[in-house]
């Protein structure tokens, strides 16, 4: 299958769950990024851009490593809805 370069790429089908200490992030929202769930600039040449977002004190979350959820970075269960992969 080849990708397009306006589609996500559904990087997993879970989330990533990780301690960020404070500090800014650029959470990867095109799927394409080899340092998941971050951006490494992968995006270049498509439509897509990180989602930039501050920790202010060291936190666990849930981010989303479908790139579909509704409440980025975080994870919001929208994997689970996706359609099977057509690998």
């Amino acid at each position: 299958m080849s990708e397009s370069k306006s589609e996500k790429v559904v990087y997993d089908r879970k989330p990533c769950i990780m301690t960020l200490a404070p500090g800014n992030y650029a959470w990867c929202a095109c799927g394409r990024s080899k340092k998941q769930p971050m951006c490494d600039g992968s995006h270049a040449g498509t439509e897509f851009t990180p989602h930039r977002f501050t920790v202010e004190t060291e936190t666990k979350m849930a981010l989303c490593n479908c790139k579909h959820t509704h409440n980025p970075p975080r994870c919001d269960g929208t994997h689970s809805s996706l359609p099977p992969s057509e690998e």
